[in-house]
């Protein structure tokens, strides 16, 4: 078979991006207008182009406001589009916060608030809760950005600090209508961890959040510990009367990207494997999986032969231990070339799909049979990179970063091993 195995996988994950694209995604979703006010707010990476998607396709008047990353903005005439940090918070994610519950004060049974949720929105709106200031929710975030925790622990500690996630804003709007949309960018796509669950009741408590930073031994701020320790504002949860009219729509999510991935291999005759939506772990130990699984192809034709694509999505985690520049996805494939050690036939690719790994502008990067031998030639001890968490660095020098830029969406990872 003749084909080009990166441009294959690059291909592949364009499709994959493209497959969750907010202005096809959000209009086969929207809600029949309501007789009072329609008022549209949204957090995430993918908030700006969601409202761009609203403003195209809604029939009556509208207003309201978004908050997304810097970056990815777009252009909307009715919502205001307004820009925060992340992965860490900053003073804008706070007044951020406020905007939208300021948006959704005051209505009344006849308005509707449309809400579009996406990934990137815990930290982009992030609201301290009473007695807690935004230096301790950044010294909170900075903390769980390093300690390996999963995003479903790592939100449950957010709810629990915040004036704004785990079902407040949906408790602001009420009595209104509320309907959120939600592009989902967690395993398993539970709304509830999606942006820390904004407009979802809270299954988790207060002593969920401290055990958690009991087992990661979070070094956190005193008034951080005292909050979590008193427990006085437990966030809503399901049979609250704030949820009696809320709607949570997911339109997209990572298995649906999967699926559009498998289709393009299959139209270059590539048999795909999906192994799952929501694969999670440490990445260098996925990696190692991963590469198991290829030599098992490449070797014994099990669990499929050769020529086949692994397919998977989710979200793997990094203890950081090093000091180098490095995002999970980079982590997984410098893992990978570790674990293949040269393996014949076999290509890599991963990639967030929000075009950014970490806090790097770098989606990810690609894996070949001639990586270690061409880092080598560099003078790049692969091994010890790795254990520096420093992949970035690695794939940079190399030259085989994918840069795709901000894609104005978010449905996690996609990660694909190609073996020839």
């Amino acid at each position: 078979m003749s084909i080009d195995p990166i441009a294959f996988l690059r291909g592949l994950f364009g499709q994959a991006v493209q497959a969750a694209d907010p202005l096809f995604a959000v209009p086969p979703h929207l809600p029949p207008p309501p007789k009072g006010r329609t008022v549209v707010v949204g957090l995430g990476k993918a908030a700006a182009v969601m409202a761009q998607a609203v403003e195209r396709h809604w029939p009556g008047p509208i207003e309201g406001v978004v908050v997304t990353r810097d970056d990815h903005e777009a252009p909307t005439d009715r919502i205001t589009v307004l820009s925060a940090s992340h992965p860490v918070p900053d003073e804008r994610s706070e007044a951020g916060a406020r905007r939208l519950l300021d948006a959704v004060a005051g209505l009344t049974a006849d308005d509707l608030v449309l809400c579009l949720v996406s990934g990137g929105g815990s930290a982009l709106c992030a609201l301290p809760a009473p007695g807690l200031t935004l230096a301790d929710k950044i010294a909170v975030n900075k903390a769980l950005l390093r300690s390996g925790a999963s995003i479903d622990e790592m939100n449950c500690v957010r709810k629990h600090l915040s004036g704004f996630k785990g079902g407040r804003l949906a408790r602001a709007a009420a009595p209104a209508k509320l309907v959120a949309l939600l592009i989902s960018d967690v395993p398993g796509d539970d709304p509830a961890v999606i942006a820390s669950g904004p407009t979802v009741p809270d299954p988790t408590s207060f002593a969920d959040a401290l055990a958690l930073v009991r087992r990661y031994r979070l070094d956190l701020p005193d008034a951080v510990r005292r909050h979590l320790e008193e427990g006085a504002d437990e966030t809503p949860k399901p049979g609250d009367p704030a949820f009696a009219h809320v709607e949570n729509r997911l339109i997209a999510a990572p298995q649906r990207s999967l699926e559009r991935a498998a289709a393009f291999a299959r139209a270059k005759g590539i048999r795909p494997v999906l192994l799952g939506d929501a694969l999670e772990g440490e990445a260098r130990q996925v990696a190692t999986v991963m590469a198991g699984i290829a030599r098992s192809v490449r070797r014994h034709g099990e669990p499929v032969a050769a020529p086949c694509v692994l397919l998977s999505g989710g979200e793997t985690t990094v203890t950081v231990h090093g000091n180098g520049r490095g995002g999970r996805n980079v982590e997984f494939l410098l893992g990978l070339a570790v674990a293949l050690q040269g393996e014949a036939g076999v290509y890599g690719i991963a990639g967030d799909t929000d075009g950014i790994d970490g806090a790097e502008d770098v989606a990810g990067a690609v894996v070949t049979p001639d990586t270690l031998g061409r880092a080598a030639a560099l003078g790049l001890d692969a091994r010890a990179m790795l254990d520096d968490n420093d992949a970035h660095s690695f794939f940079e020098k190399l030259g085989d970063q994918v840069v795709t830029g901000p894609t104005l969406t978010n449905v996690n990872d996609i990660r694909a091993v190609l073996v020839m």
